[in-house]
């Protein structure tokens, strides 16, 4: 395998990248009974709704402005360590508020979390607030006032069980539009094309957060390869959920050889035990340079990172080994 620049990493989500150490300590701290078996991160998903109930519980131990500054700024540490240069990270930001009832404080501290650890670390990043497709529309209109409210925030989206319609929200993300934020949907993991075009027809999403569903339908995949729609593919977690039986047949190759925008990502990295860096070593047979430049040209960053990012691409300095 080849060395590899400082790498863009465009789907991770906050609540799911929590050193299993550090929730520990936040749940006793916080009085929060927290299963033994989680405790080193011994877990397994018996199904899509198992994985909802565990990362139910992951949220709930964050209750403190300290827990989420805590772990904002450790995030950044363990993502320069596994070769990241640029992330954007995704975070549920109006339902930790909801529950906690102070609906700007999780942003907030985790804003600061990261602006502590960017700058201590030498990390750049940008925040996708997401919220779920099961919840209402009045909370998604929550989090689309908290984006603009905030410098920092560079996208928002829906997340969540992809049978729930992204109609209801149109409203929404249009508005986001408007008002110079980007939109990027989950979309093509558990449901297939129907998805997808609802994505980015009426879900006006830049990209597709795994969208490896697209290639059900060739016509799909002739339009979103030709829009230049990248895709954030998350190999290790589409198959500990059961998306697809193994690395061995996920479609990761054919969606490279379709010509699709492929972008490597995590996804929910403490939670199935992966690395960006381990996502690239699974595949030695694929260009893994091109990967890698795709994420920077797919991410929302400014034309100065891409541009720093695409140097150190092309031969600069600093490099990430992936073995």
């Amino acid at each position: 395998m080849p060395d590899l620049p400082p790498l863009a990493h465009l789907h991770v989500h906050l609540e799911s990248a929590v050193r299993w150490s550090t929730l520990s300590e936040i749940a006793s701290r916080n009085g929060i009974s927290f299963p033994d078996h989680l405790r080193g991160g011994a877990h397994r998903f018996t199904s899509f709704t198992d994985f909802f109930d565990q990362n139910h519980l992951v949220r709930e131990c964050l209750r403190r402005p300290s827990d989420f500054h805590r772990v904002a700024v450790e995030f950044c540490a363990d993502q320069v360590a596994q070769g990241v240069g640029y992330v954007e990270v995704s975070f549920t930001a109006a339902a930790h508020g909801e529950r906690l009832g102070d609906l700007g404080m999780p942003l907030a501290a985790v804003l600061d979390g990261l602006a502590e650890g960017g700058e201590r670390y030498g990390l750049d990043w940008q925040v996708i607030l997401d919220t779920s497709r099961r919840r209402s529309v009045e909370r998604a209109w929550r989090t689309l006032d908290l984006a603009r409210s905030h410098a920092g925030v560079v996208a928002i989206g829906l997340a969540g069980d992809e049978d729930h319609p992204a109609t209801p929200f149109a409203a929404v993300f249009a508005e986001a539009r408007e008002a110079g934020l980007h939109v990027v949907h989950h979309a093509g993991e558990a449901a297939g094309e129907a998805s997808i075009r609802e994505a980015l027809d009426v879900g006006l999403s830049e990209r597709l957060g795994h969208g490896i569903r697209v290639l059900d339908d060739p016509d799909l995949t002739a339009e979103v390869r030709e829009r230049g729609i990248p895709l954030e593919v998350c190999p290790t977690s589409n198959v500990a959920l059961g998306f697809v039986p193994s690395l061995a047949e996920h479609p990761l190759p054919r969606l490279h050889e379709a010509g699709l925008t492929v972008t490597l990502n995590t996804d929910i990295p403490e939670m199935v035990h992966t690395t960006l860096r381990d996502e690239y070593a699974h595949w030695p047979q694929l260009d893994v340079r091109k990967l890698a430049r795709a994420s920077v040209t797919a991410s929302f960053a400014d034309d100065a990172t891409k541009a720093r990012l695409l140097a150190a691409a092309d031969g600069g300095a600093q490099h990430v080994v992936v073995e």
